[in-house]
């Protein structure tokens, strides 16, 4: 038998090796693929001092809710309606309902940018950077109801009954048809490739990151084990993603709404015995947004956090969710874009919101102790801190919550990236996507926080480039599409069945 000295040297040995390797798998990712995207991606605009493609998307989105005439607002309603399945009609083509999709590009996008994400945003930002967030989320439903209309609208329904559709589709087609062959290939291609990637980055790697930090503090074998941790994600994505879009679209049904009510609850809580204290947050939230002295950048870096991050979360005019909603089954693609304007609104006016306000009145950003977090960017591990505080068990719950978010998260994720891999190489090389995905989730357990955030960010929010210029020259099609459907529905030709 081995002496107890021996053994010991050798585990210290592993360790070495294991650290080494972390930092050379750091290293790597920060000098090859952050570095040269963030050089290009968060060029600052003269004048504004802002990053290019935070610009880029709140020029979009204020663009589609004044194209729309403010569709976020007037179709609110009906939206739930669709969702409730009142206009659901059986016979229509499609794979998933109305709701199944909603709950898939859901579960892509309520995630760990929720609770991780939204603290880093406050902590950097300040509390200020809540009302660009909420400001964002409301202008990004017109952006992703014109996104999504134009995914069912050029979608390919192949003879066995499965659907192909997304970004890539209506660029492609879209812009085919409109006399712009070329610029459209250009734009799909490009849309593809940063979507494969932001599939392995921030819909992959930072799910699997982020989440190990925060169930690393209540599991201590994963603390010393963060391998097992990525092993463990990859089993339990590749025995779902197999299925395909209905066998996601099955899981995200039942995980979405359990681990959005979960979450939520908890804040709740936490906000409800310190209600005394909501006004004063409110407050802050409102000033901080205004304030020169804002945090990190003052007012402007106050709202570039704030938006950024709502971009980030809920990926509206990334185009993203057009691949699961044209899978949807539908009359009119005009009653899928109603649908999808509840993402933006479920993520990031409510579920967002509520984090940042729990951040705020527990005042965690203020704590010395946990300073760390915020250097680290440990977003999920800094809201655990502060719910900490006031529920002293939740900490558990939170890790929970961070399994199931992140796992839905990755499964979308993995949805999406496949389509575009397949549009991109052929439905042959699908295996090949799948075993690459799984590579990237085992990599996000050894990678740090810092360079995954920022090449999610850059690879999500680059998809922003070619999807608002070729949805931007499309939106009349979606204007057209829906001024005739509010006309059906006010006439009685569309209305509710059974």
């Amino acid at each position: 038998m081995m002496p107890t000295a021996g053994i010991a040297a050798l585990l210290a040995a592993a360790d070495g090796q294991r650290s080494t390797l972390e930092q050379q798998a750091d290293l790597f990712f920060g000098k090859y693929l952050v570095e040269p995207l963030a050089k290009v991606f968060f060029w600052e605009v003269p004048g504004l001092g802002m990053p290019v493609v935070v610009a880029w998307l709140l020029a979009g989105s204020i663009f589609f809710t004044l194209r729309m005439n403010f569709v976020n607002l007037r179709m609110f309603g009906h939206a739930i309606q669709l969702v409730r399945g009142k206009y659901d009609d059986p016979d229509a083509a499609g794979e998933v309902s109305h709701f199944q999709a909603l709950a898939t590009a859901l579960s892509a996008t309520v995630g760990l940018g929720n609770i991780a994400g939204v603290a880093i945003a406050v902590a950097t930002g300040g509390p200020g950077a809540t009302l660009w967030m909420i400001v964002a989320g409301l202008l990004g439903m017109s952006a992703k109801f014109t996104e999504v209309t134009l995914g069912q609208q050029y979608r390919h329904i192949r003879p066995d009954g499965s659907i192909m559709g997304g970004a890539m589709y209506y660029l492609s087609d879209g812009l085919a048809a409109h006399g712009l062959p070329r610029l459209g290939r250009v734009l799909a291609v490009a849309f593809v490739t940063l979507c494969i990637g932001g599939s392995f980055g921030g819909g992959n790697s930072f799910q699997v990151k982020q989440g190990l930090d925060q169930i690393r503090t209540v599991v201590p074998f994963f603390d010393a084990h963060p391998w097992a941790y990525g092993l463990t994600m990859a089993v339990l994505v590749g025995i779902v993603i197999i299925g395909g879009i209905r066998r996601i679209a099955s899981v995200a049904d039942k995980i979405v709404p359990a681990m959005c009510g979960l979450y939520v609850i908890a804040c709740l809580y936490v906000l409800v015995t310190n209600a005394p204290a909501i006004p004063a947050a409110l407050a802050a939230i409102v000033r901080g947004a205004f304030s020169p002295e804002a945090a990190v950048g003052g007012f402007l870096g106050c709202l570039v956090i704030g938006i950024k991050r709502a971009a980030f979360s809920n990926e509206a005019g990334i185009g993203s969710a057009a691949i699961a909603h044209s899978a949807a089954r539908g009359e009119y693609p005009v009653q899928e874009g109603i649908v999808s304007l509840l993402e933006p609104f479920i993520d990031t006016v409510v579920v967002c919101t509520m984090t940042a306000l729990v951040i705020v009145i527990t005042g965690v950003c203020n704590d010395d102790a946990c300073a760390v977090y915020v250097v680290k960017q440990q977003g999920a591990a800094l809201t655990s801190a502060a719910m900490a505080g006031q529920i002293s068990w939740f900490p558990y719950v939170l890790a929970v919550a961070v399994f199931l978010f992140s796992y839905s998260t990755m499964i979308s994720w993995s949805y999406y990236g496949e389509r575009c891999w397949t549009w991109l190489f052929g439905e042959s090389f699908t295996i090949l996507y799948r075993l690459l995905f799984l590579t990237f989730t085992l990599l996000g357990s050894v990678v740090t926080a810092t360079n995954i955030l920022d090449f999610s960010d850059l690879m999500i929010l680059g998809m922003a480039f070619p999807n608002i210029l070729g949805v931007f020259l499309l939106s009349g099609v979606v204007a057209r599409g829906l001024a005739e459907y509010r006309q059906k529905l006010a006439s009685g030709e569309v209305r509710p069945h059974g």
